[in-house]
């Protein structure tokens, strides 16, 4: 596993409960230390939730994941080799010439890259045992896992990793082909493009925006998701309203005058105390509270039998 950041770190503990043996590095040292603190109250969250048994105590995720200095030592012998790095070009295609000189040829090379196409970046003789697998946070609880392979990728390679991926409880998705963000990545920035205008422009507070997303658009995601929903809703209607362009998508800028007053007051989020709203709260303790809600709100959908399922697609 390389990075342990926000996902890496998260990443290993998913590995580890799917009964993997893991080795976790960093080219930060402090992030390597910070990993170790973040996986155990991780873990103690689940634990408590009954996801783990208790027999998941500290000193086993210790030996299930083990930090490691150094890169040479990560990669080698490893049989899947996990990217979670930055998401900067020149980044990853330093380190993807890095595991080049230093994996075992047959090694599987996955980056968790959300945007990138990587597949340029990777050296010809690991382009057919390269692939993205784009997990999303927390992926000890969000299950989707987008998997895309490149344009030289061995299709086997993509079926063993969708089987991994299912064989640790997870909801794989095989893209066709590569595209930026993926799909659920793209919806979701559509859906920042749309409230940045809103804020933007004054039409809403943050407050009244996440309202209507929780109370209008999100209760039946979960139940029927886009297309379904709007089976239920009759694609007359969406015909009319199309037609009728009753939607205009704001124009791309690139920016936000509400996200870029907030950074310059260095506002950056739940690891800084305040964001869009003030948290004012140790981060680790919200992590942890998010953590036993989605847990909560997983086991509600699973006891009213999860999404209405059609038989057949288009």
């Amino acid at each position: 596993m390389l990075g342990a950041g926000t996902m890496g770190h998260a990443l290993a503990l998913v590995f580890a409960f799917g009964g993997h043996e893991v080795r976790l590095t960093d080219s930060s040292v402090t992030a390597l230390e910070r990993a170790g603190a973040l996986m155990e109250r991780a873990l103690a969250t689940l634990r408590e939730a009954g996801l783990v048994d208790a027999s998941w105590q500290p000193e086993r995720l210790e030996r299930a994941v083990r930090r490691v200095a150094g890169f040479a030592d990560a990669v080698a012998e490893a049989e899947i080799i996990v990217e979670a790095i930055t998401e900067q070009r020149e980044a990853k295609q330093a380190l993807y010439k890095a595991i080049d000189g230093l994996a075992a040829p047959e090694a599987v090379l996955a980056s968790n890259t959300s945007y990138l196409n990587v597949f340029p970046l990777i050296p010809a003789a690991r382009q057919a045992r390269a692939l993205i697998a784009h997990w999303y946070t927390p992926p000890y609880l969000v299950d989707l896992v987008d998997i895309v392979g490149g344009p030289k990728t061995d299709p086997a390679v993509i079926g063993t990793m969708r089987e991994l991926v299912l064989a640790m409880g997870k909801v794989p998705v095989v893209m066709r082909r590569f595209i930026p963000g993926y799909i659920a990545n793209r919806i979701q920035t559509a859906i920042t493009f749309e409230v940045n205008r809103l804020l933007d422009e004054g039409y809403a507070s943050p407050r009244e925006i996440d309202d209507a997303v929780i109370h209008g658009l999100a209760l039946r995601l979960p139940i029927l998701g886009v297309l379904a929903k709007a089976d239920f809703t009759g694609l007359p209607l969406i015909a009319d309203a199309l037609a009728n362009r009753t939607y205009e998508p704001p124009a791309v800028t690139g920016r936000s005058e509400t996200l870029d007053r907030l950074l310059a007051e260095k506002r950056e989020g739940v690891l800084t105390g305040r964001g869009y709203f003030d948290w004012n709260e140790d981060p680790g303790v919200l992590l942890a509270e998010r953590d036993r809600r989605l847990i909560a709100l997983k086991r509600a959908l699973a006891a009213i039998g999860g999404p209405i399922r059609p038989r057949n697609e288009i």
